[in-house]
């Protein structure tokens, strides 16, 4: 691709605009500077080899029995991936869960509101996972550590957090320049729509509470009482291999935050108990016996049962474990994301994958074409609640995007419909919370709902309002040319203007709490606007900027 292409010189497709009838061809890159190729239109993916009805019997035999096995190895690759994604979130645990624990801690800190989104959104960054942030919140909450005022702001942080994972998962693609413009445009949509959902709503959340009262009023409506846990599919499905590597007890980064730490390491050891009958004296245990009840009337004791996992009785700290596990999860992860982005290219040839992108990219016929984006909304919302997880949702629609099956334009919506999907989740996990934590646990989920529904209302519903959109392509332009930028992206995004935020609100007095941090968090809107075009056009002065440009 000639280096003086840039992506200013092109307009932005209509926001409507599916990109099925103007797919490019099969050529690595569009030729840009001709003006006439869309670098965001599907591409034509060609099917090389022989068609059907010109294959001999044993031509046909073989085609059957390669297409199933690259069946096998899509989906082998695929349970792989998720394993992967469990694992990293595990060694994120161990390698962070003690500080995030003790950043709960502070509730004068907490009491900020651009503090406490800050908060929110590196918990959830260092434990990769917005479910572990979210009951710590709830833990808080429910113990009086924390009002529901102040887990407001946090609750958004960890909605802003969780779209880190889809982001790193667009870094494998970033071999192929096309595949990565789409990939980190689709990663990257995400992140924009809660960061610009988060400047709207967190300084009219402190002028008003809006957010608290109509939570706090649906709860008082309602007569709840606890429920049965909700079974988690993707967990059946996952936990026979990730529990033979590693098992964590999650309890205690909660325990950390409200001060209840028992337990040092975050390892699980015990994983069972057994009720054995007492036959004597129980002073021989010599401490080997940590579950003994005597209290029970049948004279028997539950001991305890030694967990079997890798790491079950290692004298390693857990912040080597939680090294390892992050080396080997990231090696697996990668590998696995090659292998499903080359096997995708593979499958997805010709008229297989028009069928494909006709099904996922297919508007209803006018004047029902409105209808579409809030159908996938619902398929969002729904393959999230039946996998229990919006990061490996995410993620996988993060490689489909790449190969060029799935639109940015029909990807925006199913992000959106993830993120109600994982709050209808946490919803029906707060209801099977005990007595004591009940009404804070739905009132906490109940706000992380209508968080994500305001930003679809305020981001979605008008067409012109659907900023995150041009928004990703021009960050997706600009990582094509640029690679460096997805990094710098990531650190300023999730961990440096954050970082900054957070120490401007703590420089403030009460009054100024959101005021302090308002310049840092502008400044995170402005380098959204501003950065795809701060390099300048082929001819311009600023182009000793390339010699940081990657093949």
């Amino acid at each position: 691709m000639p280096h003086s292409c840039t992506s200013s010189q092109l307009p932005h497709p209509p926001l409507d605009e599916m990109g099925l009838g103007n797919a490019g061809t099969s050529s690595p890159a569009p030729i840009l500077e001709e003006g006439d190729k869309d670098p965001w239109a599907l591409p034509q993916l060609k099917d090389t080899g022989q068609s059907w009805k010109d294959l001999s019997v044993a031509g046909r035999v073989r085609k059957m029995v390669v297409g199933f096995l690259k069946a096998i190895g899509l989906l082998g690759n695929l349970y792989l991936f998720i394993c992967s994604l469990d694992i990293l979130s595990s060694a994120f645990q161990l390698l962070g869960s003690k500080v995030a624990g003790d950043i709960f801690k502070d509730n004068v800190v907490l009491s900020n509101p651009v503090a406490g989104l800050v908060i929110g959104v590196l918990v959830t960054v260092l434990v990769q996972s917005s479910s572990t942030s979210s009951s710590i919140v709830v833990s808080m909450v429910a113990s009086k550590l924390l009002t529901v005022r102040a887990s407001v702001p946090i609750i958004m942080g960890v909605n802003v957090g969780t779209s880190i994972t889809s982001t790193l998962v667009s870094m494998a693609q970033s071999g192929d320049r096309d595949e990565f413009r789409r990939a980190f445009g689709g990663s990257a949509v995400h992140g924009i729509f809660n960061w610009l959902t988060v400047l709207i709503l967190l300084p009219l959340e402190s002028a008003t509470a809006a957010l608290e009262k109509l939570s706090d009023l649906i709860v008082g409506a309602t007569s709840l009482e606890p429920g049965t846990h909700t079974p988690d599919i993707l967990k059946v499905l996952t936990q026979p291999l990730t529990h033979l590597i590693v098992q964590l007890d999650a309890d205690v980064i909660a325990d950390s935050a409200t001060g209840n730490r028992t337990n040092s390491s975050l390892i699980k050891r015990w994983c069972g108990t057994k009720e054995e009958p007492t036959t004597g004296n129980l002073s021989n245990c010599e401490g080997l016996c940590p579950g003994t009840n005597n209290s029970t009337s049948n004279n028997s004791t539950s001991q305890l049962l030694p967990c079997h996992h890798l790491f079950a009785h290692t004298s390693l700290t857990d912040l080597a474990v939680g090294l390892i596990l992050l080396a080997g999860s990231l090696l697996v992860l990668c590998s696995c994301l090659v292998l499903i982005v080359k096997l995708l290219n593979s499958v997805l040839r010709g008229s297989v994958a028009q069928a494909v992108r006709t099904i996922i990219n297919a508007d209803f016929p006018f004047p029902f074409g409105w209808l579409s984006g809030y159908l996938a909304i619902l398929v969002g919302a729904g393959l999230t609640f039946v996998l229990q997880s919006s990061s490996v949702f995410t993620a996988a629609i993060v490689p489909l995007m790449g190969v060029g099956v799935i639109s940015l334009e029909r990807a925006y919506p199913l992000f959106l419909g993830s993120n109600i999907g994982t709050t209808t989740t946490a919803v029906l996990a707060a209801l099977a919370s005990p007595s004591g934590m009940l009404l804070s646990a739905v009132q906490v989920a109940l706000i992380h709902f209508f968080f994500n529904l305001a930003g679809i209302l305020l981001w979605y519903v008008v067409p012109v309002l659907r900023l995150p959109i041009p928004l990703a392509k021009s960050f997706g332009n600009l990582t094509a040319r640029y690679r460096w930028v997805a990094i710098a992206y990531l650190l300023l995004t999730f961990l440096l203007l954050p970082l900054a935020a957070f120490g401007l609100s703590l420089a403030g007095t009460a009054p100024t709490h959101l005021a302090a941090p308002m310049p840092a968090l502008l400044g995170l809107a402005a380098l959204l606007a501003s950065l795809p075009g701060a390099l300048g056009p082929p001819g311009d002065p600023l182009l000793p900027l390339q010699g940081l440009q990657l093949p």
